[in-house]
């Protein structure tokens, strides 16, 4: 690998295969090559779990105003209001574009194809405004841009490889920039560059930092730990969001129960059958996912019990089958009918709120990198995301990283160092590879989970200190696997994390401690970090 390291050359360069990395290739294809790399199958990525929808303002009720007002509640006092109205006023022309360029197949109202989208009502949403696909909106969307992208024939998607590291122009010339990446192609277990004037970390989000998470084995922070590296800036991911509803089941313990059944009518009960959220907040079950989360947990630690339930059965039967079937299918498998009985649910870590530091072009404060997606933080969700807004933000700055990128990179260097292996030997300690990545998880999940404190925040970091430094001594010495890439992301994201907790002296959004459980006016910013000012890389 050392002397015959293969390069490969693109003008986009994209990290990712959901909706943000297909719809930015897509965007820009007509102007050049666009490679696309994804370390497992291209359709394994977040978006074709999201079950919810894209929210957009299309009810003749329902107003721009009053989305971007919902977002910004929601956000508690964290949001970008510039990010937040960009977004909003772009939402339905790009939620066009998607039904009518790239062919998803939104549900429509009464099922015609020329009738207005069928709009649904999530957590925090005063207005039906969630444009879905019944309850597979995300798999809809991934069928449609991947369908788009194989037919392009300047795309082309290499399958099976996890990003090493992002090459560097301080390592060429002593410049801040990046053309291209590193990369572990696992099938046949080499190294491979890739190169490209423009460099776009659509890599998704880092539920795997923790044990219980409703996202896929893909998301273990790889695109904030390769920012981080490099050296932009990331912020705010002291923000992970856990949704409250992950079904509780021995055989389906990561399946999402999404937030469309509250919006729907559903009701989250106790074990003995009473309103949860009732007295807790004006919306009831709706209430925003930071508060029904918390108040879960504290259910469940007041009472012991292993779950709550969230209750369908005094809802018209065949309307919850046609309206949610993945759902009623999934549950049926493991013997739960959502038409007779209440589903028993738990929080589960489900999206980051913060990233790699972006604007509304998805432009990093390095140039020729930019993120988009849940990796990039562009000031949309602040300290809490809205329902759904989260396929809003990929579109959104993938579309806006396609307008600006052309000027944002530079052509490669005229050499490029190999990769160069050193000493390192197959490795006959990968015991300690699997023990490592149980102890960061469950680290994380007791520590740095729904609710903090100072004495839990500062056992986790120590924790994760310890583990880093055997995971750095193993990277050195052993060659490089996909699990011994992933784990070093995931805890050096857990670190990330950890300190950005550790900052925020107040409660507010998804960041609860029991030491400072009050908002306070002083912490109303972003907390950044960067090599200079954060963990060790």
């Amino acid at each position: 690998m050392t002397a015959g390291t293969p390069i490969h050359h693109a003008r986009y360069l994209v990290l990712g295969s959901g909706l943000a990395g297909l719809y930015f290739a897509l965007e820009v294809a007509d102007r050049g090559p666009v490679v696309i790399l994804t370390k497992h199958r291209a359709e394994s990525s977040n978006t074709r779990w999201a079950q919810g929808g894209i929210s957009a303002v299309f009810a003749g009720d329902d107003s721009l105003e009053e989305h971007i007002e919902d977002t910004l509640t929601v956000g508690a006092g964290l949001c970008n209001r510039d990010m937040v109205t960009y977004a909003v006023q772009r939402g339905p022309t790009l939620v066009r574009r998607l039904a009518e360029r790239y062919g998803v197949r939104f549900d429509r109202v009464g099922g015609d194809e020329h009738a207005p989208f069928e709009l649904g009502r999530e957590g925090g949403h005063s207005r039906r405004r969630v444009v879905h696909h019944r309850d597979t909106t995300g798999y809809e969307i991934e069928r449609a841009l991947l369908a788009a992208a194989h037919a392009h024939p300047n795309i082309t998607i290499h399958e099976h490889h996890t990003v090493i590291d992002l090459l560097s122009w301080t390592k060429v010339d002593g410049s801040r920039g990046c053309f291209g990446v590193y990369a572990l192609n696992n099938a046949a277990d080499r190294v491979e560059a890739f190169v490209a004037p423009i460099t776009v970390l659509a890599t998704g989000g880092a539920g795997r930092v923790y044990r219980y998470t409703t996202n896929p084995a893909v998301a273990t922070a790889d695109g904030v730990a390769v920012a981080y590296r490099i050296g932009a800036s990331v912020a705010n991911l002291e923000f992970m969001q856990f949704h409250p509803t992950c079904l509780h089941h021995p055989d389906a313990n990561t399946f999402l129960i999404s937030e469309a059944l509250r919006g729907e009518g559903g009701i989250l009960r106790r074990a003995d059958g009473s309103d949860l959220m009732a007295e807790r907040h004006p919306m009831g079950s709706l209430a925003p996912r930071d508060v029904v989360a918390r108040e879960i947990d504290a259910e469940l630690k007041r009472s012991g019990e292993r779950c709550v339930f969230l209750d369908m059965t005094h809802l018209d039967p065949d309307y919850v089958v046609s309206r949610f079937p993945a759902i009623h299918a999934r549950c049926m498998s493991v013997g739960i009918d959502m038409r007779k009985d209440p589903i028993p649910v738990v929080p589960a870590a489900h999206y980051m709120c913060g990233g790699v530091v972006v604007d509304r072009h998805g432009r990093t404060d390095i140039p020729g990198l930019m993120a988009i997606g849940e990796v990039a933080m562009s000031g949309l969700h602040g300290a809490c995301r809205l329902a759904s807004n989260s396929l809003l933000e990929a579109v959104v700055l993938a579309d806006g990283a396609a307008q600006a990128c052309d000027d944002f990179g530079r052509g490669p260097p005229d050499q490029l160092s190999p990769w160069n292996e050193g000493a390192a030997r197959e490795s006959d300690e990968a015991v300690m590879v699997s023990a490592n990545w149980e102890e960061v998880r469950a680290a994380m999940w007791n520590f740095v989970g729904i609710v903090r404190s100072d004495k839990r925040l500062e056992r986790g970091r120590r924790r994760l200190d310890l583990i880093r430094e055997e995971i750095l001594e193993y990277y050195w010495k052993f060659r490089v696997t996909r699990d011994v890439l992933e784990l070093r992301n995931i805890s050096l994201v857990g670190s990330l994390i950890i300190e950005c907790a550790r900052q925020r002296k107040e409660s507010r959004g998804l960041h609860y401690t029991i030491d400072y459980p009050v908002t306070r006016d002083e912490y109303a910013h972003d907390i950044i970090l960067d090599k200079r000012s954060g963990p060790k890389a």
